[in-house]
């Protein structure tokens, strides 16, 4: 049994990384060429930030997580645009899904209702929140987020394929023992699948600050274990390395804890209402 979970593990894993290396190299190279110019704007687009925040968000790389929570913590933009990044962030799971045959119009859901939450959530914080934090000068920001890194392209994408592949290796061939010692069913049962628990376990596990978590959840639900509806509550409350950044250089932390709890309650609210829609 566990030869076997390995075997199909590392033939699933091995048939992603061309996928993956493609997908990085075009990521890097407009992360590598644009994503000072883009920190920039998107600390001044003003009340205009929910909507540009929430189309970044959604292209799948780190940057921009990393780049709002650096902004955010310096007062060049606000909570809303924050959390309009966040939400829409999507990272690892749509370079998961784009190895899958036939999976464009998932793809396509997927990133359509991550905007539109991005964007509405986004805007109604605004609207009840307008006080900014101190704002501090664009230039030290960008240091700090490393968007002014000069490195090239090559060697960063080809880490990142590496560790996500190894991410999706070791996830695949947990998921695959579990499935062949419980059983789809009995999974979707502990998940809580087709009843309103799935969408809150789904969003705390994708709380946790790291892209392991959105591989998870995303495999999750290739594999049935998760509706359509919880994962995107999971990957709404996943903002990935973005979060961890938000708490290291966003003071007090007291804040942080209030922004996290605050992403949490967006994305299980946005589960259960797609989950009487879709």
């Amino acid at each position: 049994m566990i030869s076997d979970a390995l075997l199909d593990a590392v033939l699933d894993t091995l048939r992603t990384l061309p996928f993956l290396f493609a997908a990085f190299l075009v990521i890097e190279s407009a992360e590598h060429y644009s994503n000072q110019f883009s920190s920039r704007v998107l600390a001044r687009v003003g009340k205009a930030g929910p909507f540009l925040g929430a189309v970044l968000g959604c292209i799948p790389q780190c940057g921009f997580s990393v780049a709002a929570a650096n902004l955010y913590s310096g007062g060049l933009i606000t909570l809303g645009t924050l959390l309009a990044v966040f939400l829409s962030t999507s990272d690892e799971a749509v370079l998961i899904l784009l190895a899958h045959p036939g999976s464009g119009k998932v793809i396509g859901s997927l990133l359509i209702w991550k905007v539109m939450i991005g964007i509405g959530a986004g805007c109604l914080v605004d609207l009840l929140f307008r006080r900014r934090k101190e704002e501090k000068h664009i230039e030290e920001m960008c240091k700090s987020c490393g968007c002014s890194d000069t490195s090239g392209v090559l060697r960063p994408a080809l880490l990142h394929t590496v560790r996500l592949g190894v991410y999706l290796l070791i996830f695949t061939f947990c998921l695959n023992l579990i499935l062949e010692l419980v059983g789809i069913e009995q999974l979707s049962r502990i998940l809580g699948k087709n009843t309103p628990f799935q969408p809150f376990l789904a969003a705390l596990l994708g709380l946790i600050p790291n892209c392991a978590s959105l591989v998870l959840i995303t495999e999750l639900y290739l594999s049935g274990g998760l509706s359509f509806a919880s994962a995107i509550a999971g990957l709404c409350a996943g903002a990935g390395v973005g979060a961890a950044v938000l708490f290291r250089s966003n003071h007090p932390v007291g804040e942080n804890v209030k922004i996290a709890a605050l992403l949490y309650g967006i994305a299980v609210v946005s589960g259960l209402l797609l989950g009487g829609v879709v």
